[in-house]
């Protein structure tokens, strides 16, 4: 578990204050310390969420933060092919700003996480300490979003830095609108689980929820199918692969297709409230 700190404080009023700069002839002739160099040159640190994929589904506050950034940081893709986040933005980025791709391994191993996470807050350092900087994430910042890990590594090593999170339109409300049906309704439970999640978990939350969504469900797609089609809830669960993008495919109803094979980035929605 995470360590339960602030993500986006504001600028610490506690910081200890410059002493006053006596006047001189011009601005050129005042002598700052190191201190108040680094004040002057710290940027802000910005979070913008930027959708699932459309490059549309971009809010105007967000697109506005983006296109005024000197340099924009993203997750780096794979395979020397950009992720969706770069592929979402680069339509809206100008040549004048700086790119800067971020690593963060698709592992699980805590070692290998941390030490990721540590390069890139060094990375984005170096930049902050000349200017503003936004990092781009799909969907919404602060939802299972590795912006989270970067500004809290900045944070502990750099307290005085100022993060400001822009908000985004998160994967599952996107995944709703592509299958035209309504998330909730009215007093429903809803119950989101990440990719890693044991099947016994699921049993016991369908016992309970009225609305379940598993993010990136194509790993354990086949032990969901099964316990889907023992509780007859088949008829009343969706898949959409790549929600919103060119290449999106949904799935209305799963009785028939129990072999699915499907990439990376799709989600199910399951309606367990049956008489809806």
């Amino acid at each position: 578990m995470e360590p339960s700190i602030s993500l986006y404080p504001r600028r610490q009023n506690a910081l200890k204050k410059s002493p006053p700069i006596p006047l001189k002839s011009s601005i050129t002739d005042i002598d700052l310390t190191n201190d108040q160099k680094t004040s002057a040159k710290t940027g802000k640190l910005y979070g913008i969420g930027v959708g699932p994929g459309d490059p549309e589904l971009i809010t105007l506050k967000a697109l506005k933060c983006l296109r005024s950034a000197p340099v924009v940081a993203f997750p780096a893709g794979v395979n020397n092919q950009p992720g969706v986040a770069e592929r979402t933005i680069s339509g809206w980025l100008s040549s004048r700003q700086q790119r800067l791709p971020l690593t963060f391994p698709y592992v699980q191993d805590p070692t290998q996480l941390e030490k990721a996470w540590e390069q890139a807050a060094k990375e984005t350092w170096a930049y902050l300490q000349q200017g503003d900087v936004v990092f781009a994430c799909e969907g919404d910042i602060s939802f299972y979003s590795t912006f989270t890990y970067l500004s809290q590594h900045l944070q502990r090593q750099h307290p005085e830095i100022e993060v400001e999170a822009i908000a985004g339109i998160s994967s599952p409300m996107a995944a709703a609108a592509a299958l035209g049906i309504p998330l909730t309704c009215q007093a429903e439970k809803l119950v989101i689980l990440p990719a890693l999640y044991a099947t016994h978990q699921l049993e016991a939350i369908l016992d309970w929820a009225e609305v379940v969504v598993l993010m990136k469900v194509s790993s354990v797609y086949d032990q969901v199918w099964k316990i889907l089609a023992k509780r007859q809830l088949l008829a009343h669960s969706y898949v959409v692969e790549n929600a919103t993008r060119k290449n999106q495919t949904t799935y209305t109803g799963l009785d028939h297709h129990p072999n699915l094979k499907l990439p990376y980035f799709s989600i199910m929605i399951v309606k367990c409230n049956q008489g809806i």
